[in-house]
């Protein structure tokens, strides 16, 4: 894009391979690991079923950062899935995909992981549950009125001053994303040894178990909570234009640390178990808490809300540093408002992006409706998802040519793998939930007048 015959500026390279595996992994633990194991547990009964789950969802998972390895690495561009799908369906598929990502996926996730680091924070300073202002219109959750409360203003100050910092510089948001994860990991690590070397555990629990419906429904509506946890994997890819060395480093950061994740996540549920048994867990709103409340009493629960506030802010940034990057590219496109797609001439960032994303992210929060929106649109996004693996396959037909510096290892088993996964993921979704379902199709299909105007308007 050019302005006077002067070349705009561009992304910068400034993300090198610790910082992109940061994003990988610290996108990806968030509350999921403290949270998940409860639901888990209260669909499959016992903790051997459960860790199947874990490692199925895990394989799953590195199937689709295998695949995802390839697209990034032959198309290091910035937005990610909107790229592949543009390039292997049409700029239908791609404007969709990031339509949904701005709407509400990406949105949604940002405030999600916002509010969830204020429940933590809530925990040493009460006052933030406090109501500051109710409107009284029934616009809140259930139709309700909208309280407004202080922790919900601290969750959009802290949203709007990562984009700053996002803002500010490429460098300077991967800098902090490697410090936080780093810091996270320590923590995380620190509780899975105290769990499995306090001796106050006993392999018994592994055999413990509560009476569930179970069968091959559980397993899947389990393997749901299993993918929430491992959600964010791709993250990295939306930043791709400004990894360095890409068609290295994308493949080595995806595959890392997915690895990494995984088995945090199993040395995880092996220490929970271990302190705990099926129905404790099961009883547990937040089983790390109750593992170390068992250990160490009051000060060991604490220890795991540093922990979780920790992990949280790591997964917040590293969402707000690549959520950015899919509005970005669809305005670079013509498919979105045309200021979206510049590029700051200072610090090389898409600055407008990362407002307008952050700035309805922080709206969402104040709402109070952004758990609901995400709720919807987890069957649409898997349908996505299935297609973006599906594109190695249509691309390796359509671009024969096409370098690829990566080729997805197991090749077509694996992308076939994950795009079975998501297909087993989308029919349990919609069994499930079929009128959340139905409605986040609905909110995507809302996109198609919006795409047919800017593309309208982008061709005259």
């Amino acid at each position: 894009m050019a302005e006077n015959g002067v070349a705009a500026p561009g992304l910068k390279r400034e993300l090198g391979l610790w910082s992109a595996a940061s994003i990988v992994v610290g996108t990806v633990i968030g509350s999921g690991i403290f949270l998940v194991p409860k639901k888990m547990i209260g669909y499959v009964g016992s903790p051997a079923i459960l860790f199947g789950v874990w490692i199925f969802g895990g394989l799953l998972t590195l199937a689709g950062a295998l695949t995802y390895a390839e697209l990034a690495a032959a198309m290091p561009e910035a937005g990610g899935e909107y790229v592949y799908l543009r390039q292997a369906y049409g700029p239908l598929w791609g404007f969709l995909y990031g339509w949904t990502q701005l709407l509400v996926a990406k949105s949604g996730s940002i405030a999600g992981f916002a509010a969830a680091l204020i429940i933590c924070v809530a925990d040493f300073c009460p006052t933030l549950n406090r109501v500051l202002y109710t409107i009284r219109l029934p616009i809140g959750p259930q139709g309700g009125p909208l309280e407004i409360h202080y922790g919900q203003l601290l969750a959009m100050t802290i949203i709007l001053t990562l984009a700053v910092v996002n803002y500010l510089g490429v460098k300077f948001g991967g800098r902090l994303q490697v410090a936080a994860t780093a810091v996270k990991l320590g923590l995380i690590g620190a509780i899975i040894a105290i769990g499995l070397g306090s001796g106050q555990g006993t392999l018994a629990n592994y055999s413990s178990s509560i009476p569930v419906a179970g069968g091959v429904t559980g397993f899947f509506a389990a393997l749901v909570g299993a993918l929430w946890a491992y959600d964010g994997w791709n993250n990295v890819s939306m930043a791709a234009s400004e990894v360095r060395n890409p068609k290295r480093n994308l493949p080595r950061a995806l595959i890392a640390g997915t690895a990494v994740v995984i088995a945090v996540y199993l040395l995880a549920n092996l220490a929970y178990f271990y302190v705990l048994s099926a129905r404790e867990v099961a009883a547990s709103d937040l089983v790390a808490s109750s593992m170390m409340g068992r250990i160490f009493g009051l000060r060991g629960a604490a220890v795991v809300s540093v922990a979780a506030m920790v992990s949280i802010f790591a997964a917040l940034n590293g969402s707000i540093l690549s959520g950015a990057r899919v509005p970005y590219a669809m305005a670079r496109d013509g498919l979105f408002f045309r200021s979206v797609g510049k590029v700051h001439p200072v610090y090389g960032t898409p600055g407008v992006s990362i407002l307008a994303l952050n700035a309805w992210a922080a709206l969402l929060v104040l709402s109070g409706r952004f758990e609901e929106l995400y709720t919807y649109v987890i069957f649409a996004s898997w349908i996505l998802y299935g297609m973006t693996a599906a594109a190695v396959l249509v691309l390796r037909w359509k671009q024969p040519e096409l370098a690829r510096p990566y080729r997805t290892l197991g090749y077509p088993w694996v992308p076939v793998l994950f795009v079975l996964g998501a297909l087993a993921v989308v029919f349990f979704t919609l069994r499930q939930s079929p009128r959340e379902s139905l409605l986040g199709l609905g909110l995507i299909l809302l996109g198609l007048p919006f795409y047919f105007h800017w593309r309208r308007r982008f061709s005259g």
